[in-house]
């Protein structure tokens, strides 16, 4: 697998899902995002890695639900009248999965000017640098832009993406 990309340079812009996690601001490319919800029931799932302890279901369809505070050791905090979920289309082995990712809060679809975004610090960050495609600026703020696949395929205790196959 390769290191968090260098996009420095590039000069395209990438609309962007903006979410909070943790006080923290993420943007998700928007062409994956199918829609968001409310918080709906979720079925615990026993035995079933923190990262992806549940399933929800989506119009009749069973979707894993997917925490990215587990993965970047983030405070879990419980579901409040900003919480959402942010459904959306994942590449996995080649293969389109739909996955549903908890937002502390859903801030609004951004163009983020991609030659700003910048390969994350290994120094100074509380989030795994692998995880993430970089650091962009938007609005003054830094914006976290996660790699999703990455994140799915890797845990240190077990295989996410299999966990994920094995929902669904």
């Amino acid at each position: 697998m390769s290191g968090p990309r260098n996009t420095a340079g590039a000069s395209s812009i990438m609309s962007a899902l903006t979410l909070e996690l943790g006080g923290e601001i993420f943007a998700i490319e928007a062409s994956r995002v199918r829609e968001v919800l409310d918080c709906v029931t979720v079925t615990e799932v026993p035995n079933a890695p923190p990262f992806v302890g549940g399933l929800l279901n989506v119009r009749g369809r069973v979707v894993p639900l997917a925490d990215l505070r587990v993965k970047f050791a983030m405070k879990q905090t419980p579901p409040d009248e900003n919480t959402r979920i942010v459904v959306l289309e994942i590449d996995l082995d080649g293969a389109p999965m739909i996955v549903g990712v908890v937002a502390d809060r859903v801030h609004k679809v951004a163009d983020i000017d991609l030659s700003d975004m910048e390969e994350a610090p290994r120094v100074g960050m509380r989030w795994r640098p692998e995880f993430l495609r970089g650091v962009a600026r938007h609005e003054g703020q830094f914006i976290i832009v996660p790699d999703l696949e990455r994140i799915v395929s890797e845990t240190p205790s077990q295989d996410a993406a299999q966990a994920l196959k094995q929902l669904v």
